[in-house]
This record gives structure tokens, C-alpha cells and sequence, in this order.
């Protein structure tokens, strides 16, 4: 397993574990999350959050107030210093309402093996939510 799967492992895992602590320590301190990528509800500008500072709100802002987070991966795709991860992010929301989109991120990591990049591909009109 290259280091780059391995980190993009480490970092599904530690937010299905809501591990912000944990998540957080995987990125390099001049790290940029875009989630998703371009303009959204999370990031106006689309430029994505740059720093550890800034993903920690994007953290304390999104990942958070998820109940609870799922990411399956039905594919992976490993080339170099980075890896493609394709499968669908199923989240639940206070008050049980239940989300699901088909998504792919990319995790690159940097020459000290922590994560400099974490784009994550989904479009906003895709996202489909149902009651429980």
C-alpha cells in the first residue's frame, strides 16, 4: 500500500470516527482541503480552505454536524504521490434526515508523507436526502 492510500485510509477513517484531533494531525501545516471542489455552500470563493487553522473550521463548520459519516469506496486508482478514491459519502443529520453522494477524492501527500491536498469531487445537486 503506497503512503498516499494509506493516509486517504487514515483520514476516512478518522472522519467516520469523528476524530477531529486525529484527522486534523494527517495534514501538513500549508495543506488545502476542497470539499467540494469550486464554488459551494462551504466555500463561497471556491479557492478551498488553505492551512490547518482553516481546515479546522471547515472541519467544526461541516464535518461535525454530521451525526454520523460513511464513506464507501467501490475504487481506487493509485499513481505516485497520490491516489483517486471513488464511492459514494452517506451522512446523518441531527433530527435522523439521511444524505448520500457519488463522489471521488483525491489525496496527495507531500515529501513528509502527510497530506498537502484533499480535493473531493461532488456536486451539490446530486445530494439526495431522505427521512429516516
Amino acid at each position: 500500500m503506497g503512503r498516499a492510500l494509506e493516509m486517504s485510509q487514515q483520514s476516512m477513517d478518522r472522519i467516520e470516527a469523528k476524530d477531529r484531533e486525529g484527522w486534523l494531525a494527517l495534514f501538513a501545516e500549508d495543506a488545502v482541503v476542497e470539499d467540494p471542489v469550486g464554488p459551494s455552500m462551504f466555500d463561497a470563493e471556491g479557492k478551498g480552505h488553505r492551512g490547518k487553522q482553516a481546515i479546522a473550521a471547515f472541519y467544526d463548520n461541516t464535518i461535525s454536524i454530521s451525526e454520523h459519516v460513511k464513506i464507501a469506496i467501490d475504487r481506487t486508482i493509485e499513481c505516485g504521490d497520490e491516489v483517486a478514491r471513488v464511492g459514494v459519502i452517506s451522512i446523518t443529520l441531527p433530527g435522523g434526515k439521511k444524505g448520500r453522494v457519488e463522489c471521488v477524492n483525491l489525496y496527495k501527500v507531500g515529501p513528509d508523507g502527510k497530506l498537502v491536498s484533499l480535493r473531493s469531487f461532488w456536486a451539490q445537486d446530486k445530494l439526495e436526502f431522505t427521512d429516516s
